[in-house]
């Protein structure tokens, strides 16, 4: 039987001037329920987020909640207000009874100092504090709003096993796909205003939406072609004011009306990269660089030669180095010792994570254009600023809009629109998926795998550098960098591989049997039988214990069982410590015990 929802929201309506935002959204939540909310930039995700979590008021609807339930919101842009501390500004979002240990366990696996101050914070940090505060009091009901923007890899992953193992339902707007597939259950897609469920994870969203949009077209043609009829109908049929005929010409009226207020869905981003001259073959070659703050290492000792057409992903954790080593690549920055080599015939076009290119009191046309006219060049055709800007869903009315009046979403779409018309055979994209839409993304991974040129990209989007990339650098320590073949998951399972065999290395072997004259004839020097008995059977117990561990993992992994079963969910995760703790002890008396007879027979 399922469980009353914590919170509903039926029919939710809000206008803010022109076309509705929301015209009959709803969301039901219940406890437990992981729901990934979808929908298109500006299609009113985090507005509908905020009218769940009280914060905005709808022009019309039902929003029911649990008066027990406790929900706590992730906004996009944290508010620190006058917190001292990082731990002060977490501990505030307690309640009387929290246990405030979460706070300093969340802390501690986020990576933040408890007495640093907000200010201080980097956009990364700053992130990660906000995610600790909505975290630690564990409410019934978590509001995430794009999560995941400026997280680096370890986080988001750290991210995703806190909330399979929360027992808070979730509902999170997220653009990476994979941090989705990974941690949603359902899906809520709002879109036109409305919203439609689908009772899987977002793994099955992409095809279930495209199936629906399909109908949609299937039944519109269908309306136009009625309209047609009936308008031949009107003009060459009977003409007899007859009652009947009444009813059909207004009926005709109806039909002209649906056909006009048919919402259909918003038009797709129209990319291409400006087109230069091509560059040589050798496109960039770095010789042993390094470079250094002071003693922290970022870059040491790393070598690398990029091809014109490669397509090489830079990942890692925030304050890598990341940024540095790219920098140095593309000769912005100089290393400390080596040498970088540029190839000739180099264009370069960067996207700047901070989105530096954009002035907030420029017009949205002069910020596209630095002020030079109306028009821009696109391949050595000039167009006017109003049509291009239309390829990346820009409204006319919008070409006069300050950049500071623009959405996190339509920024991005705004620079992407200025890198990409700057003609260039090196594309340099820092972080290009923060803020993009999942419809914008998939056209902008398909640019980047057909694009001719050259590209150097810095994301931790997982998902997106398995499409676009063709290797991967990745640190392996302090200052230690090395490229990988292929792209993110590739580069996971070679280190893996690499893990594996390490870990091989460092087993001790069992030393060979000494010859009989070596053995020594002490009886104090031989392995007692319950030793050998125990020699003998740990490695079997030990593959026992690992093999029950990944079971019982899969298990846990099923998304669906804490909100079908929390009872086995707990059993299991009970199960999973004491065998972990038992298979440690079995490797550890393993170990001594060979160690034992490694010294006896030598």
């Amino acid at each position: 039987m399922a469980l009353p929802p914590l919170l509903r929201l039926d029919g939710a309506r809000l206008t803010f001037g022109g076309t509705p935002l929301l015209s009959d959204a709803t969301l039901s939540v219940s406890p437990g329920e992981r729901i990934a909310l979808v929908g298109r930039n500006g299609s009113g995700k985090s507005t509908l987020l905020k009218i769940a979590a009280g914060l905005v008021e709808p022009d019309g609807g039902e929003l029911f909640r649990q008066p027990q339930a406790t929900i706590r919101y992730l906004a996009q842009e944290p508010d620190f207000g006058e917190a001292p501390s990082v731990e002060a500004y977490v501990a505030a979002g307690l309640g009387p009874a929290d246990d405030a240990w979460r706070v300093t366990r969340l802390l501690e696996g986020l990576g933040l100092r408890a007495d640093a101050r907000p200010s201080d914070l980097s956009g990364g940090e700053a992130r990660r504090a906000a995610l600790a505060r909505v975290l630690a009091p564990e409410p019934d009901i978590v509001l995430l709003d794009e999560p995941t923007n400026h997280l680096d890899l370890p986080t988001i992953e750290w991210l995703e096993e806190e909330i399979r193992a929360s027992r808070s339902a979730i509902v999170v707007i997220s653009h990476d796909r994979r941090f989705l597939e990974r941690t949603t259950e359902a899906t809520v897609w709002l879109d036109r205003g409305t919203t439609r469920r689908l009772n899987e994870g977002f793994a099955a969203f992409e095809g279930w939406r495209d199936k629906v949009l399909e109908e949609e077209e299937r039944d519109l043609q269908k309306l136009d072609r009625k309209i047609v009829r009936e308008e031949h109908w009107l003009r060459y049929g009977v003409t007899a004011r007859r009652t009947r005929n009444e009813r059909r010409l207004a009926a005709l009226h109806q039909l002209r009306a649906d056909r006009r207020n048919a919402r259909r869905a918003v038009g797709q981003v129209e990319m291409q990269a400006g087109e230069t001259r091509e560059s040589g073959k050798l496109v960039i070659e770095a010789i042993g660089i390094s470079k250094a703050y002071g003693e922290r290492v970022l870059v040491k000792d790393f070598s690398t030669r990029i091809q014109r057409g490669d397509r090489i992903g830079l990942v890692g954790p925030n304050g890598a180095g990341k940024t540095t080593l790219l920098k140095m690549l593309i000769g912005e920055s100089r290393p400390d010792t080596g040498r970088v080599r540029l190839g000739t015939n180099l264009d370069l076009a960067f996207l700047d994570q901070k989105r530096a290119a954009l002035r907030d009191d420029l017009p949205v046309s002069e910020a596209l254009t630095d002020g030079r006219g109306d028009q821009v060049m696109v391949n050595g055709e000039a167009r006017h600023v109003a049509g291009y800007l239309k390829d990346f869903l820009f409204n006319p009315e919008q070409i006069r809009t300050p950049v500071g009046n623009l959405s996190g979403g339509e920024r991005a779409r705004l620079l992407l629109a200025k890198v990409l018309a700057t003609p260039a055979n090196l594309l340099v994209l820092d972080e290009p998926t923060n803020d993009l839409d999942m419809e914008t993304l998939d056209l902008l991974q398909e640019l980047i795998a057909n694009y001719p040129g050259t590209v150097l990209l810095v994301s931790h989007d997982r998902d997106f550098l398995d499409r676009t990339v063709t290797s991967v650098i990745s640190p392996q320590g302090p200052g230690e960098w090395l490229e990988y073949a292929g792209g993110y998951s590739d580069m996971a399972a070679q280190k893996r591989g690499a893990q594996k065999e390490a870990r091989k290395a460092e087993k001790p072997k069992p030393a060979a049997a000494p010859s009989p004259a070596a053995r020594p004839a002490a009886a104090s020097t031989k392995l007692s039988f319950k030793q050998k008995y125990a020699l003998e059977t740990l490695p079997k117990e030990i593959a026992a214990l690992e093999g029950e561990i990944s079971r019982a993992e899969a298990e846990m992994a099923d998304p669906a069982l804490f909100s079908r079963s929390p009872e086995r969910f707990a059993a299991l995760a009970r199960e999973i410590e004491a065998k972990r703790a038992r298979l440690a002890a079995a490797e550890d008396e393993w170990l001594e015990l060979e160690m034992l007879k490694g010294e006896m027979e030598g």
